[in-house]
Parts: C-alpha cells; sequence; structure tokens
C-alpha cells in the first residue's frame, strides 16, 4: 500500500512511501510518529492504522490543523 507523507513545503508534491518501510522504521525504533498528506483517504489511514494495531503495536491518530481553511492539515500517527 502507497502511503502520501506530509508536505515540508506548502507547494511541494507529497512522496509516496510503502507501508512495509514505515513498519521497518518502526521496528528499528519502537516508537515513531509518522506525519502524513491530507491526499490520503481517511478510509487509507484507518487501514493503515488497523495495520499498525495487527503487527502489535499501540497507535494514536489525529488531524492537525495548521491554519484555519478547513483543507489546512496533515495526519498524524503515533505508533508505540
Amino acid at each position: 500500500m502507497d502511503i502520501l507523507l506530509a508536505r515540508e513545503e506548502l507547494t511541494a508534491k507529497p512522496k509516496k512511501v510503502k507501508f512495509e518501510k514505515l513498519l521497518e522504521s518502526l521496528a528499528k525504533n519502537e516508537e515513531e510518529i509518522f506525519y502524513f498528506d491530507r491526499e490520503n483517504s481517511h478510509k487509507d489511514m484507518m487501514a493503515i492504522v488497523d495495520k499498525f494495531e495487527a503487527a502489535g503495536y499501540t497507535v494514536h491518530f489525529r488531524e492537525v490543523k495548521y491554519g484555519l481553511a478547513d483543507d489546512e492539515y496533515i495526519y498524524e500517527i503515533h505508533s508505540l
């Protein structure tokens, strides 16, 4: 499954990453905070949360607003 990481610049395009790479990073560090782009669907984000939980991790998911407009947010997943 491909997922879009959060943009570092407002005009930049989000980078794609495979879920397996995220899982490898989490296995190395045991705790990670991932930020994902708003272009990801909420359904895909819930699927990722489910996959992390199935792998035995505790997951905290939320939308982070960085502006006042409706489309100014990113997704945050904190995995332990």
